[in-house]
């Protein structure tokens, strides 16, 4: 337990850091102008998914490299591979970026928030390709036991696009949030990149590319990019569906999404670091002690971030919304966003198991049928139970995803060894 929570305690304030910046961009551009900060919405609608997908990704690379922990220079035919596999995710995600202006005039977006998106599209492609270019670096230095190195480059990316977007947004708008977040993107990419290649005490070059290895990579890496795209697609179509309620269910609904993500963060990190330690443990047994402590870390993280919202509760609700409606509403709802935060915690770490299995693939079939079952119920359940249905849905999903990747998980396991015990 101490050893995942010395791996995790550093991802979590790295990721309390990211959100941090994010807020500050959203305040940053609020004050700007208000069709600045639509059109950055209806950007990042796409570049959120993208981003996340080429993150998802790359940490396809852990299982591999977690064995090389004592000698992380053994990985570095693996590191080489990885680096051929991420630009190509990375290409992917910049092109889907490239097309949100002609979708986003198909779809009805006003024409003045499409063009108040100037040269953003361009730069945050920029972004994606510098972000795949690091090869994951961030996830070996996780992966050979030097998660607090994380942190240096999160601090360094963060501090980055706080400081340009209070400079050059008020002057140049959008094009200085995407001057902003590439120069960001390249100061995590080059920090985390040195401490990489600190710890492993050479350069790691790119090599010729092996075709056979880095397909094996891909089938840890792209099913993980795959549940990611599944995840924000099924939650954009709930979305959808609250905003046909009535604008009170739909303002209520924004806040419970948003409070979810910091009830997550805790959960997400122990999900993570948990991998590596997965990946090189000997034996079924082995790999099932490491789960269910870092299963029980993660329901006890989303559950402290629970007692928080217990415990501030309409107060801390108060910095959403002013309205005394939508508060109450939320409220209401409260102790519902905190089962399927949980159920979501347990999830995620059964989910990480597989990946650390180098089964990525099945973690891929079950979220299709679980969150396939929430994306098809979710605007019939809107019309007939409102918000209220809509979030007894997604935790009863949340809950058939824990029995879905638990007992796949224990299948998994089971085929390391035959030891009884284990299995």
């Amino acid at each position: 337990m101490i050893i995942l929570l010395r791996s995790a305690v550093p991802l979590f304030l790295s990721m309390v850091t990211g959100m941090v910046g994010s807020l500050v961009v959203t305040s940053v551009l609020g004050r700007h102008a208000t069709v600045t900060l639509a059109a950055f919405a209806v950007m990042t609608a796409v570049l959120n998914p993208a981003s996340t997908a080429v993150a998802g990704a790359l940490r396809g690379l852990s299982p591999f490299v977690a064995p090389h922990r004592d000698d992380p220079a053994a990985a570095l035919p693996i590191l080489r591979d990885a680096r051929w596999l991420s630009l190509l995710v990375g290409l992917a995600g910049a092109l889907a970026v490239l097309c949100v202006p002609p979708l986003a005039r198909v779809s009805g977006v006003p024409e003045e928030v499409v063009g108040e998106l100037g040269p953003l599209p361009w730069l945050l492609a920029l972004y994606l390709v510098v972000f795949a270019s690091g090869g994951g670096a961030t996830t070996v230095l996780v992966a050979i036991g030097r998660s607090r190195q994380v942190l240096w480059s999160s601090l360094a990316s963060t501090a980055t696009v706080i400081v340009l977007s209070l400079v050059l947004v008020p002057r140049i708008g959008l094009t200085g949030m995407g001057v902003a977040d590439l120069a960001s993107g390249v100061a995590g990419v080059v920090i985390s990149n040195l401490c990489l290649r600190r710890a492993l005490r050479r350069p790691i070059g790119r090599g010729r590319p092996r075709f056979a290895e880095i397909i094996r990579l891909a089938r840890v890496s792209l099913p993980l990019a795959g549940t990611v795209l599944i995840k924000f697609g099924t939650l954009g179509v709930i979305t959808f569906a609250a905003t046909t309620t009535n604008t009170r269910d739909a303002a209520a609904h924004a806040v419970l999404s948003t409070l979810t993500g910091f009830t997550m963060l805790a959960s997400l990190a122990v999900a993570q670091a948990s991998v590596p330690e997965m990946a090189r443990a000997v034996g079924a047994a082995a790999v099932r002690r490491v789960n269910r402590t870092a299963a029980l870390l993660a329901v006890s993280g989303a559950s402290v971030g629970a007692l928080a919202l217990l415990v501030l509760g309409d107060p801390l609700i108060g910095l959403f919304s002013d309205d005394p409606a939508v508060r109450a509403r939320v409220l209401a709802l409260v102790p519902l966003m905190l089962l399927s935060s949980m159920a979501d915690a347990a999830q995620a770490v059964q989910g990480f198991g597989l990946t650390a299995l180098k089964r990525s693939g099945a973690s891929l079939g079950y979220f299709a049928i679980g969150y396939g079952l929430l994306a098809v119920a979710a605007v019939p359940v809107a019309a007939t139970w409102g918000i209220t249905g809509l979030w007894v849905a997604m935790a009863a999903g949340n809950a058939l995803l824990v029995v879905l990747q638990g007992a796949g998980f224990h299948r998994h396991s089971a085929r390391i060894d035959a030891d009884p015990v284990g299995a």
